[in-house]
């Protein structure tokens, strides 16, 4: 096989990592917009039905670690079609569920195929991508994430709509094994470079770029999702926006990551601490302004559009760093940043909720910024011993 040939199917098989990181995220959001017609289906409330969400977000942060551990020396390639075998008999048993406790079943399959799926995806892009090339192969798996906003979710819900709920899980399953039949074809055999043995994983861990990083991820995701979660009923009843346009602006957030991404892929290594600060400052601002962004379409559409850049830069440079502290253990390094990552998802959804209940919709800005604000403060002092 000739150099050409050789670089375009290292790209072809990134591009499929891509579509796989398009189709585990738009499965894990998905039942957002289909909780309605699945709690119809089984006769309960839309907020029981809701634990489909919760669950499969504990099920990743608590599993992510032990399944990566227990895997860490399978080979990569076999590893994923493994992963994609499970992923899609899930979705399969999903689209069958016979109760809704078989779906909270399947859910917990999908989320342990997740668990792993993201702990050695983005460090397998990163490892096949040529030298100098690295950023841009993890914009390649940041563009199939946003992608998954943009379009997956909106239609995956559309679907679940006209045809049933079922049906959306069984196209996911459909997709997912065109995107593995693609990878059995085009991926090489990746042997596992993890080097650390079981019992200095504690030693790794201990790390203290590692430590920093799984700290402010928690506390900016915190505050992110704090007020991302209830984002459509704040553009619903405080900007007093329909339906449509709510959509429309989610679209706008999807989009921008894209954007955000080639960001990255360009000033990743010139500006290794710009990078961060920057997006974070603007993160901050947007959760200070959302209040007043919503008055008009306008001025919510920019700041969505910047919301959206901003926190994807600050995945990818979290995610980045993630795997330049730990080469020797990537896989187990980013195992438990996607455990903290969901973690974060989790406990900015309690955190908005309380906002909701005890003060009012109109603060989840004011709420999230304050964690992001004290995430900015404590990098600044950490910086100064460990980035």
């Amino acid at each position: 096989m000739n150099n050409a040939n050789k670089r375009s199917r290292i790209w072809s098989s990134i591009l499929c990592l891509a579509l796989a990181a398009f189709i585990f995220n738009t499965t894990e959001f998905v039942p957002v917009g289909l909780l309605p017609n699945i709690a119809e289906s089984f006769s309960m409330d839309v907020a029981h039905a809701g634990l489909l969400l919760t669950i499969y977000a504990w099920a990743v942060s608590l599993l992510s670690l032990p399944l990566t551990v227990l895997t860490a020396k399978m080979e990569r390639r076999k590893l994923l079609i493994f992963l994609f075998c499970l992923f899609i008999a899930s979705h399969i048993l999903a689209g069958f569920a016979w109760s809704f406790y078989s779906l909270m079943v399947a859910r917990i399959g999908i989320a342990c195929a997740h668990a792993v799926f993201w702990a050695i995806t983005t460090p397998l892009a990163v490892r096949l991508a040529p030298n100098g090339k690295k950023a841009k192969a993890m914009g390649f798996i940041v563009v199939g994430t946003s992608m998954a906003t943009v379009l997956g979710i909106p239609i995956g819900t559309m679907i679940g709509q006209l045809v049933g709920w079922r049906v959306t899980f069984l196209c996911i399953g459909v997709i997912a094994f065109c995107v593995m039949a693609s990878l059995i074809y085009l991926l090489p055999a990746v042997p596992s470079m993890n080097t650390i043995s079981l019992k200095a994983i504690p030693e790794v861990l201990k790390r203290p770029v590692l430590l920093n990083i799984y700290l402010l991820t928690a506390i900016i995701i915190t505050g992110h999702f704090t007020a991302y979660t209830y984002i459509t009923p704040f553009m619903l009843n405080v900007g007093g926006f329909s339906e449509q346009i709510v959509v429309s602006l989610l679209l706008a957030v999807g989009f921008s990551g894209m954007i955000g991404s080639l960001i990255f892929a360009k000033y990743a290594e010139p500006h290794p601490t710009a990078i961060l600060v920057m997006p974070v400052i603007l993160l901050i601002i947007c959760l200070l302004s959302l209040y007043v962004c919503s008055f008009s379409l306008i001025t919510a559409i920019v700041q969505g559009m910047v919301w959206g850049l901003a926190i994807t830069i600050i995945g990818m440079v979290m995610q980045s760093k993630v795997i330049d502290a730990a080469p020797d253990a990537a896989d187990i390094a980013t195992s438990v940043y996607s455990g903290i990552y969901n973690i974060g998802i989790g406990g900015g959804a309690f955190v908005g909720s309380q906002v909701l209940v005890y003060l009012s919709t109109h603060y989840i800005g004011f709420v999230g910024a304050i964690f992001v604000i004290i995430a900015l403060i404590l990098f600044y002092f950490l910086s100064k011993k460990t980035w």
